[in-house]
């Protein structure tokens, strides 16, 4: 009787932890997913996400985070127009021509700063945009920041098309036009700008966005920000508040450990060791997460609405639900 006992015992006992531990996988099964766009290329989308994932504050914050990634940003937005995926980081300008377009979006947080936005050239004589008349200029020219950029030119009187001469180039070709001299000036964005100054310390950076934008609107400008699909939003009510509280987290962590970002970088987009965490101190990779529905982030996002429109790039303002309101 005791050895059956003790059989019995074991047995309930084992039965017992199976049980838990099933009741455990079935809890961590149970957490929503959010499926997040990202990108082949070392950008702000990427690396955001995989920061998210390696240090678990999507999970922290009650959801997985499924990401899916893109190897151009054609196929990324029209991931977020179809519904393949729930959210991503993008150009609140591209976002306002999704929204005009019927695409069912509302912008849910900031990202990043318009720091992350630059000119550089070789030549000493070329100091600022203006210099850049009778110039070639390389710049990807269907992007949200070639939008950005032709706002601030037109507020100084300067027309990008008429100027200068452009030439279309995504910012890793920009790039090669640029080392290869066949342009004199090329639009970057980070962690690139950090890279091609690191090959090569005569290329000065001519034009930072955020201060243009600053001395032209007054406000801080963002170049991107996160969009998340409205039928997301109806099947889980909670997801734009547990999401940005997850972007709210990975900002925290660049402040306090971009040492520990660097290596998430380096790991995943194959980032050169060094080049995040210069691009973080040297305050041009800017990523800061906010909810866009606070009056100064709304303020400013819907500011950059205006004055696309005011720029002819969109025919007229999207309806206030694109910005997110809880």
């Amino acid at each position: 009787m005791t050895g059956l006992s003790r059989r019995a015992f074991t047995l309930s006992t084992a039965a017992t932890l199976l049980g838990t531990t099933s009741i455990r996988i079935s809890s961590a099964q149970a957490l929503p997913k959010i499926r997040v766009g990202s990108l082949t290329l070392p950008v702000f989308a990427p690396i955001i996400v995989n920061i998210m994932k390696a240090q678990k504050f999507d999970t922290k914050h009650g959801f997985e985070a499924e990401v899916q990634t893109y190897p151009s940003f054609s196929a990324y937005y029209a991931g977020l127009a179809t519904g393949e995926i729930d959210t991503l980081i993008g150009g609140p300008t591209y976002f306002q021509k999704l929204r005009l377009e019927g695409v069912p979006l509302r912008i849910v947080a900031t990202g990043a700063t318009l720091a992350d936005l630059v000119i550089i050239a070789k030549d000493p004589a070329i100091k600022s945009i203006a210099d850049l008349k009778g110039k070639q200029l390389a710049a990807d020219m269907g992007s949200g920041q070639f939008q950005i950029l032709s706002i601030y030119a037109k507020s100084k009187g300067i027309d990008l098309s008429k100027d200068m001469t452009l030439v279309s180039a995504n910012f890793a070709v920009a790039r090669a036009q640029l080392a290869a001299a066949r342009v004199d000036a090329a639009m970057i964005i980070e962690p690139i700008a950090t890279m091609m100054m690191k090959e090569d310390p005569s290329l000065k950076i001519i034009f930072n966005a955020n201060d243009a934008w600053k001395e032209m609107a007054g406000v801080t400008g963002w170049e991107l920000v996160y969009a998340m699909r409205e039928d997301t939003i109806k099947k889980n009510a909670n997801a734009p508040k547990q999401f940005v509280a997850a972007l709210a987290d990975v900002t925290k962590y660049l402040h306090t450990d971009p040492d520990g970002a660097d290596k998430i970088a380096v790991e995943t987009v194959k980032l050169p060791p060094g080049i995040l965490k210069e691009a973080v101190h040297a305050k041009r990779w800017v990523f800061d997460a906010r909810p866009a529905w606070d009056a100064a982030e709304k303020k400013s996002i819907w500011d950059t609405f205006e004055r696309a429109v005011a720029a002819g790039f969109h025919p007229k303002l999207p309806d206030d639900a694109i910005i997110y309101a809880p």
